[in-house]
């Protein structure tokens, strides 16, 4: 049986696994806080080479659902959280809980 190039036996079936993570803040200033952008943290990353990975990929909240839609824009820090710039403001209930990675 030929296979398409690229292509190796049997991985028609498999699907990447969704990456799910936590909104831990919003970015804040001295003096405002930013509802539009949201820090993120992802339990399997760990450094910040890890998360540069993932920059540029979009993002949904709540899960599931993906009423609100935003895209990783850039690093926070060392540890591996994430900035990400959301279309419409995140309301407070959404820190602590899952986003995931659709796109």
């Amino acid at each position: 049986m030929k296979m398409p190039k690229g292509k190796s036996k049997g991985s028609e079936d498999l699907k990447p696994k969704a990456v799910k993570g936590r909104i831990v803040s919003f970015r804040t200033g001295p003096r405002t806080q930013h509802p539009r952008e949201g820090i993120l943290r992802f339990p399997e990353i760990m450094s910040s080479g890890d998360a540069a990975q993932l920059i540029g990929r979009k993002v949904g909240w709540p899960v599931g659902q993906r009423k609100i839609r935003g895209k990783i824009i850039a690093l926070h820090g060392k540890g591996g959280h994430l900035r990400a710039r959301f279309r419409k403001g995140l309301p407070g209930e959404a820190l602590g809980t899952l986003v995931e990675i659709i796109g």
